[in-house]
């Protein structure tokens, strides 16, 4: 039916892709798809989303939290 419409698989996948890749990580992107890291990180990019602010997050949440007793 997609198909039909214009719609391959190939192009509904991608779409799907990049609005995955727009949303998440280029870590959690390649293991939710089962792609290569570098895969996910050139999908990342061509969304034209930046994680280095998730990262600099991260890491300072990271820091600032208590360590076990």
């Amino acid at each position: 039916m997609l198909h039909r419409n214009g719609i391959t698989v190939t192009a509904g996948r991608n779409t799907a892709r990049a609005a995955l890749a727009s949303g998440l990580p280029a870590s959690v992107l390649a293991d939710l798809t089962g792609t290569h890291v570098q895969t996910a990180v050139a999908w990342t990019r061509l969304t034209g989303r930046d994680w280095t602010d998730y990262v600099a997050k991260r890491a300072h949440d990271s820091s600032a939290a208590p360590g076990p007793s």
